[in-house]
């Protein structure tokens, strides 16, 4: 027994050296790229496009159209697939997945960071997609997409699933394919974008938030926890509930982005004359629109004239509509 025991330990300790020896042997013939770093368990096609000071870590895949910018490093277990290019200094957290192999192309910028296990630049999951068609993701600079979130490319070739600048995009998010969002947008957790809905600069979700296709979201918006978003929410405002109302002005977002005390209060005056009456029986809708352009101060304030266009917007062909509002008086 001691004799097979000193066998099996000797046995053990045997193995443990090999294997560090094969670990070292590893780490010393990791190849490098123009001052990069590639894991040897990583799958690099030859033909991929890498830039200066790319690092990939283990079991990482890189397709073979793939194009790295400068300094981009993808965590180990990271993949980018199909006809995609990666700006200057991104990073991809462990689990992230970057581009398809499908026709069409993917693009994000610099200074993203992909979150761990997110997904972007894959196929829609609109069930007009067809098989063959280009479909397209572009994502601009300095955004950042965090764990589990998803975002899809275009359900169709003549159009493009578009995010902007400075977005935070949080936990489990999802935008649907050929969605717009402009620069400086937050989504909070779960905030779910279905297909062919715009997000203007600034707006901010809550958590748990969905949005019904073809919807918009005008800038400096906010949308509250839980809210269901069935129509248009114009520029400016506050809207929350499940089949959200407009809930008034999104104060607390003019003010942290340097609205003038003299413009926000505009926006409410103009505000209370078009949704909150003093008299029940006034003049229709359209009138208290039209009574807010023609007023002597409030139309020749910028940002009263770019919330009331908003408003017009959501009637056109193909929009679908205000978001319900309270008939409440000013009273």
């Amino acid at each position: 027994m001691c004799a097979l025991f000193k066998l099996s330990t000797e046995r053990l300790f045997t193995a443990l050296n090999n294997q560090s020896s094969l670990s070292l042997r590893r780490r010393c013939f990791c190849s490098t790229v123009s001052d990069g770093f590639i894991h040897p368990s990583a799958i690099v096609h030859p033909n991929a496009v890498l830039g200066q000071g790319v690092s990939i870590g283990p079991f990482c895949t890189v397709g073979s159209s793939v194009k790295l910018g400068n300094g981009c490093r993808l965590h180990p277990g990271s993949h980018i697939f199909g006809n995609t290019e990666v700006g200057e200094r991104c990073v991809l957290m462990t689990g992230a997945i970057v581009g398809d192999d499908l026709p069409g192309r993917t693009v994000l910028g610099c200074n993203n960071v992909i979150g761990y296990h997110a997904v972007v630049g894959v196929k829609c999951q609109d069930m007009k997609y067809k098989s063959g068609d280009e479909c397209f993701l572009d994502v601009g600079d300095n955004n950042e997409i965090r764990e589990h979130a998803s975002i899809h490319r275009s359900s169709k070739s003549s159009d493009t699933t578009v995010i902007g600048n400075n977005n935070l995009i949080m936990g489990s998010c999802h935008i649907a394919h050929d969605c717009k969002v402009g620069n400086n947008v937050i989504f909070a957790n779960n905030t779910l974008l279905a297909g062919h809905v715009v997000v203007e600069d600034y707006a901010h979700t809550a958590g748990a938030v969905v949005v019904h296709q073809f919807c918009h979201v005008g800038s400096f918006a906010f949308i509250g926890g839980g809210s269901v978003i069935a129509q248009d929410v114009p520029k400016c405002m506050m809207a929350a509930g499940e089949r959200a109302q407009l809930r008034g002005l999104n104060l607390e977002g003019l003010r942290r982005h340097g609205f003038t005390v003299a413009e926000i209060r505009s926006l409410r005056t103009a505000y209370q004359k078009i949704f909150m009456p003093a008299d029940a029986n006034s003049s229709g809708f359209e009138a208290r629109l039209a009574e807010v352009e023609l007023h002597d101060k409030l139309a020749h304030i910028p940002a009263v004239c770019s919330m009331v266009q908003s408003i017009r917007d959501s009637f056109k062909e193909k929009r679908r509509g205000l978001c319900k509002f309270r008939h409440w008086n000013s009273s």
